[in-house]
């Protein structure tokens, strides 16, 4: 899940313990594998396609799409990265973090702009996303993928392409990696912290 969107619910120096695997590393990979042709049939080929990762989660997916679509395509898809901490609407409510580097391999203008990340959860990050690609160029049009769909949405924003819908409590966390999809609680850490929790610790 996105640093952005964790700071919503999770405690200060907190780590993620995880409760239940909703996916494991075969649904994961069967999401993707669903995803990408969805995409594919959506945009009828992948002619003028873009995959944009959202940083930092969201660019594994748009790699990992890229593997599927490709050779079913029979040529490589553009495969960029889009760091939002500047475009977020919160800029002066808490500090401003910035991820990674913004890298975009290709003209955006005219292009299928398929925005990827691991968690839709308020939709804040997206509309931060939309307005960075504004500024980079005009696509044809821009459509969202993601691993996880776990509602509570501030904004009217749904994507076109999901792993998995998980109706959560917005206390809860939610963490995908490429090994699987985890749901769990943020705790604090410290001496008393033990067991799963350490080896789920929140980094920047």
């Amino acid at each position: 899940m996105g640093q952005r969107e964790r700071a919503l619910v999770s405690p200060p120096g907190g780590a993620f313990r995880g409760r239940v695997v909703v996916m494991d590393v075969g649904d994961v990979q069967r999401a993707l594998w669903r995803i990408a042709h969805e995409v594919l049939e959506h945009n009828r080929g992948a002619g003028e396609l873009v995959l944009v990762g959202l940083q930092t989660g969201g660019v594994w997916i748009a790699k990992a799409l890229a593997e599927v679509i490709g050779p079913v395509a029979g040529a490589p898809v553009p495969v960029g990265s889009l760091d939002v901490a500047y475009y977020r609407d919160d800029i002066g409510l808490r500090p401003v973090l910035p991820v990674a580097a913004t890298e975009i391999p290709v003209d955006l203008d005219g292009a299928m702009v398929v925005l990827c990340d691991d968690v839709l959860f308020t939709g804040r990050t997206v509309r931060a996303a939309l307005n960075a690609l504004c500024d980079l160029g005009r696509p044809a049009a821009v459509q969202l993928a993601v691993m996880v769909d776990r509602g509570h949405r501030e904004l009217p924003i749904r994507p076109d392409f999901v792993g998995k819908n998980l109706p959560t409590r917005r206390g809860e966390m939610v963490d995908v990696s490429p090994d699987g999809v985890m749901l769990g609680e943020m705790v604090e850490t410290g001496p008393a912290a033990e067991g799963p929790a350490a080896e789920w610790q929140v980094g920047e």
